[in-house]
């Protein structure tokens, strides 16, 4: 057992890792669930979201940014596209530095929906218990996007 200030070596690493990947994927199961619930409020799916904050979040970006960002394939990012712009929360417009490749760009609709979500998520994440630090969070955040970078190389196509 390492000090717990020490790097932790490779196979001792590699069987901590497992366990963070042994809780990934049932709560993000089940984070996906909620979300789909929310659906049934403000008529967004979980990918229509999901575009729907990045546009929030980083403004106008084309369809094949957000699947670099989102790790998705072109294809089902241009379904929830124009799914979000065939309700009014987002619209198409060009792009100044390449003709062939649209931007997307939030609508006032869009903004609106994606703030009810959001503030929807945030109310059941205020919930979490545990008496979590800034400092626990902070290193947990570090962990993942550790993992995610790790996994650059995975295609997602």
């Amino acid at each position: 057992m390492n000090d717990i200030d020490e790097p932790l070596g490779p196979d001792e690493l590699g069987e901590r890792i497992t366990e963070v990947y042994d809780l990934i994927g049932p709560l993000y199961r089940r984070a996906f669930r909620k979300i789909e619930q929310g659906e049934q409020i403000e008529g967004a799916s979980v990918g229509v979201r999901s575009v729907l904050d990045l546009l929030r979040r980083f403004g106008p970006m084309t369809v094949p940014q957000m699947g670099r960002i989102m790790a998705l394939s072109r294809q089902f990012v241009q379904r929830t596209v124009n799914d979000a712009a065939g309700r009014g929360w987002a619209e198409v417009i060009p792009n100044p530095a390449h003709q062939r490749s649209s931007l997307i760009r939030l609508t006032d609709a869009g903004r609106t929906v994606i703030t009810a979500v959001l503030a929807r998520e945030h109310a059941v994440n205020r919930q979490v218990g545990g008496g979590l630090t800034d400092a626990e969070v902070t290193a947990c955040v570090r962990v993942l996007k550790e993992l995610l970078r790790t996994m650059d190389h995975v295609d997602v196509e």
